[in-house]
């Protein structure tokens, strides 16, 4: 037995931890490291510690020889085979300046207990109407981590020194974006109306989906229910018939307004350029009195109106006056005489609405007016004298040789202009008469009512 364990020995004193190894004790040659161990190195793993006052708190009381009572004491950590532990010091590298004040300040750490379960509601981006909106909390202890069952935190178990925290969705009261129904349709549409909430806008109400019927006999009900009633079917029909018969009173009106004076106005254009041109060449017209119905024979000059139109044969309404141009009273009882009568009364008629209106103006002209009568040979120059407003259609006498009402008492050479009256009927008759002051040939030009200004 070694003399440091039975306790004969006096006890050497223990070298301090990591001070390196100690010098030989006293009475022993250099490089000994103990008592008879003067031929090897002292190891402190293996060779035993001395016996007496130990200091250290790691001698265990069974190897010292005193029976004296000695504290207790923890053992020291080991490592997976027994071994004792061996702390090293941690040296931590130098950083420099720069990059010590690019770092971020770490946190202080949390210093005490936990002062009981903290309730923390998950973090809501944004309301999602598709999610719940009740709010489970995380309950965090020191005694367990086992599952637990999450309960809403109640507004008021909010801590007083919480004033400065962030109000928790579970304590706030709902408001009317809470109580809304989630929208239908995608992404797009939740955000639109997570985005609108608070705003007054209206929710588009949800279709109503009928109920599939079960049996034969509600099917044929359903199928009743669906079908018009013989009233409906009716006023259907005829605001339908309504409705295509002021389609047609509306084309009609533009026919008569409209187009019958286009095309009018492009055959009495044609007619008279074609006179014109029969003229130029040097053709000759038929013997007076012997031109056919609708056969154009002349020209009629209004330039106070603007009125240049053809003269045809007769009053026919589809023949001459349809076609826009100004017919002559040629047949039994109503024929008058020719501009190259010596005597007589040239009377003409012609429309005053519709079909190339000629006459529409005649109301204006005054005294004085002239009205001069284009012919292959000569012109003739009326000058307006009188007229009459209304008269019966009936009244002939107003295109006698000496019409009755002009205001002529004698046989002379005049011109009488007739028309409907008022507008857009032929109710009545408008009257305008004139005599002749003038007579010259083609060969002389013009008179000077068509040159002068």
């Amino acid at each position: 037995m070694r003399p440091e364990q039975d306790g004969s020995g006096a006890a050497a004193p223990e070298p301090p931890r990591g001070s390196g190894p100690a010098g030989p004790p006293a009475g022993q040659p250099a490089g000994a490291t103990g008592p008879g161990r003067a031929d090897r190195e002292y190891d402190p793993l293996t060779d035993p510690l001395p016996t007496g006052s130990h200091s250290s708190p790691w001698f265990r009381a069974e190897h010292s020889g005193s029976t004296a009572p000695q504290p207790a004491v923890q053992d020291p950590p080991r490592d997976w085979y027994g071994r004792e532990a061996v702390y090293e010091p941690i040296v931590t590298p130098a950083v420099p300046p720069e990059t010590a004040a690019a770092r971020e300040p770490i946190p202080e750490p949390i210093t005490g207990p936990i002062p009981g379960p903290i309730a923390e509601p998950f973090p809501e981006p944004g309301p999602d109407p598709e999610r719940s909106t009740a709010v489970f909390p995380v309950v965090r202890d020191d005694e367990t981590v086992g599952l637990r069952i999450a309960e809403a935190a109640p507004a008021s178990s909010a801590p007083a020194s919480s004033a400065t925290a962030p109000s928790s969705p579970a304590s706030s009261a709902p408001t009317d974006a809470d109580r809304a129904p989630a929208p239908l349709g995608g992404r797009a549409e939740r955000r639109k109306a997570a985005r609108g909430r608070g705003r007054k806008s209206a929710t588009p109400a949800e279709p109503v989906i009928p109920a599939i019927p079960r049996t034969r006999m509600e099917a044929r009900l359903a199928a009743r229910a669906l079908k018009d009633s013989p009233a409906v079917i009716a006023s259907r029909a005829i605001g339908e018939i309504f409705i295509s018969l002021g389609v047609l009173m509306l084309l009609f009106v533009t026919y008569q307004l409209w187009w019958t004076n286009v095309r009018a106005h492009q055959e009495a254009s044609g007619t008279a350029h074609s006179l014109q041109d029969n003229w130029a060449k040097g053709g000759k017209n038929s013997a007076p009195g012997a031109f056919e119905p609708g056969q154009g024979f002349a020209i009629i000059h209004i330039p106070k109106l603007d009125v240049v139109v053809p003269i045809a044969e007769g009053v026919s309404k589809t023949k001459v006056l349809d076609r826009g141009m100004v017919g002559h009273y040629s047949e039994g009882k109503l024929k008058t005489a020719m501009p190259s009568a010596k005597t007589g009364n040239f009377a003409l008629a012609g429309h005053r609405n519709t079909h190339g209106e000629p006459f529409r103006y005649i109301n204006k002209l005054k005294d004085g007016d002239k009205v001069v009568v284009e012919t292959q040979d000569d012109y003739y120059t009326y000058e307006v004298t009188s007229r009459l407003a209304q008269t019966s259609p009936s009244n002939v006498s107003v295109i006698q040789p000496v019409p009755v009402g002009s205001g002529f008492t004698r046989p002379g050479r005049y011109i009488t202009l007739t028309t409907c009256t008022p507008e857009f009927t032929s109710t009545y008759r408008m009257v305008v008469w004139g005599k002749m002051v003038d007579e010259r040939p083609r060969s002389k030009g013009m008179p000077e009512a068509l040159t002068a200004g």
